[in-house]
């Protein structure tokens, strides 16, 4: 099984980008996991570089061909000025017209220094990528509140216990979700 992972953050020290590591070291070694790691190479959305005629940008082919290529899904963002970073909504854009999201088992995990666990951007998140058609496992989705407190910083790990198993059982319902 293949779980493509997209951060929705471009900060090498991300507090997410600690969430998404700590959640896929969670997994059984047989799942083979990608982490998409060029979401800011893509260019900005462009719907008259999208046409039928069109040759995509070689970020956004990478991008769909990663995603088509995928059994799973695992968004993992911030949430910035309660909503969606821009870099992530941007990707988004790129999968519309090419249906690769299309019943994907998919999983949200925001992490948030705040303690609605970054809720807007999550409600944002499942909102559009459940118009994309892409298969929300609610058992795989999460809001991480006061992030920074449950991080290890020389580890760049989770480090409470708690949220470590709620990443374990929501990882755990995503590959479930996947082998259907």
């Amino acid at each position: 099984m293949r779980i493509l992972a997209i951060s929705g953050s471009l900060r090498a020290t991300s507090s997410n980008g600690a969430v998404l590591e700590t959640a896929l070291e969670t997994l059984d070694r047989s799942t083979w996991t990608v982490t998409y790691g060029e979401i800011g190479t893509l260019p900005h959305f462009n719907q008259d570089l999208d046409g039928e005629d069109a040759i995509p940008h070689a970020a956004v082919a990478a991008l769909r061909s990663a995603v088509a290529e995928a059994d799973a899904l695992l968004f993992v963002s911030p949430e910035y000025a309660h909503g969606l970073p821009g870099t992530l909504k941007n990707a988004i854009d790129w999968l519309v017209s090419t249906g690769e999201l299309g019943g994907k088992p998919t999983a949200v995990i925001t992490a948030s220094p705040h303690p609605a666990g970054g809720e807007f951007a999550y409600t944002q998140l499942r909102e559009t990528l459940g118009m994309l058609h892409a298969e929300l496992v609610d058992d795989a989705c999460l809001r991480i509140p006061v992030v920074g407190t449950k991080l290890d910083r020389e580890t760049g790990r989770v480090r409470d216990e708690a949220t470590r198993a709620e990443l374990t059982s929501a990882l755990s319902a995503l590959t479930k979700a996947a082998q259907v």
